[in-house]
């Protein structure tokens, strides 16, 4: 078949534009405009805070004395009523006694015969009778019988045992005619009007525990709180358990304070003025450090923080912010270091 020439040179236009329409492909680069990444934000705002922890504690009475006896002896008259409040000086017990009641006797004795032998010989050397040897040896004597006696006086106070304060007497463990000795202990007087509680706190808040310093504590089975004002601390903390032993006064009185039971101790610790708050899900741990991302004019910019007290909600920031700071709180993994950010939404700390 023989071609028109004019339709095989249209043909032949039509190839050609095909052919060059096939070898175009398209645009691989996107030359969109995507704009910045859209972020939640959060203010920075100096914030006053301190920081609420809870330990053990123990209920102590203000005095407690376990009752010994100085010396061996049997016990020949008790007077240990049992759960009974006896006052200072009361006699508790009363020991075997009568040979150095003798023997105090018989020095006294010896002492009034010494005492009229000395006023004799002081009349004899008024008049020469007698050499100022022979009076001082008679006046020697006298002060040896006094000392004598002050003695046997001492050892009978020994056998009487008295109350060291007013208090309240515990379980006896000793019955009439018992044989004492030094080593067994006849009970136990607590001071119970007045009450102390004594704890431990971490040793980063040792600076922070001062002598009039308010603790609140409860007793374990305990329906309300008790306040109690710190008397005196340990003078170091315990190398042990890197704690620091505080003792407080209990101020108030009630039937559930007990000496001896358990309490749960509330303290307001670490108390500053200047906090730094952000929250706690803006911090990007790292392997050696953390870190927050912070919004500087339109860029992401990634800073280094310490972080210090801590709740659910919030953690401070020692150090890598500043007042008026914005913080970057959502779209954390995606972010780059000098990404463009905008923030969509600001917030502010708000107390709970």
């Amino acid at each position: 078949m023989i071609l028109n020439p004019h339709r095989f040179a249209a043909l032949l236009v039509v190839i050609v534009l095909a052919s060059c329409q096939s070898k175009k492909t398209p645009v691989q680069a996107n030359n969109r405009n995507m704009g910045p990444m859209v972020v939640d934000g959060f203010l920075v705002t100096p914030q006053t805070i301190s920081d609420k922890i809870e330990v053990p504690g123990s209920l102590m009475p203000a005095e407690e004395t376990q009752i010994r006896t100085e010396v061996s002896g049997r016990v020949v008259r008790l007077n240990v009523q049992e759960g009974t409040t006896i006052n200072q000086g009361e006699l508790l017990v009363k020991l075997f006694d009568q040979d150095l009641q003798a023997n105090l006797k018989k020095l006294q004795v010896q002492l009034e015969i010494a005492n009229k032998n000395e006023e004799r010989l002081r009349e004899l050397l008024s008049i020469n009778g007698i050499s100022q040897q022979d009076y001082d040896l008679s006046k020697l004597n006298v002060e040896n019988l006094k000392a004598d006696i002050e003695s046997v006086q001492i050892a009978i106070s020994k056998t009487e045992i008295r109350a060291p304060y007013r208090g309240r007497v515990g379980l006896r463990n000793v019955s009439l005619g018992t044989y004492l000795s030094p080593t067994e202990i006849i009970t136990t007087i607590r001071q119970v009007e007045q009450l102390k509680l004594e704890f431990a706190v971490p040793e980063k808040y040792a600076k922070d525990v001062r002598a009039g310093s308010k603790v609140t504590f409860r007793v374990d089975g305990g329906n309300r709180d008790h306040i109690a004002s710190v008397i005196a601390t340990e003078s170091g903390v315990d190398q042990t358990t890197r704690t620091l032993r505080i003792r407080a006064l209990v101020t108030s009185n009630h039937t559930e304070l007990v000496p001896g039971v358990f309490a749960k101790v509330f303290l307001q610790l670490g108390n500053s003025t200047n906090a730094m708050l952000i929250p706690t899900q803006a911090v990007l741990p790292q392997i050696r450090n953390k870190q927050v991302i912070l919004l500087r004019k339109d860029s992401a910019f990634f800073t280094t923080v310490e972080t210090g007290i801590r709740d659910s909600v919030y953690v401070q920031i020692l150090n890598g912010i500043k007042p008026g700071d914005t913080v970057v709180t959502t779209g954390l993994m995606a972010i780059r270091p000098n990404a463009k950010i905008k923030i969509g939404s600001l917030s502010r700390y708000q107390s709970k």
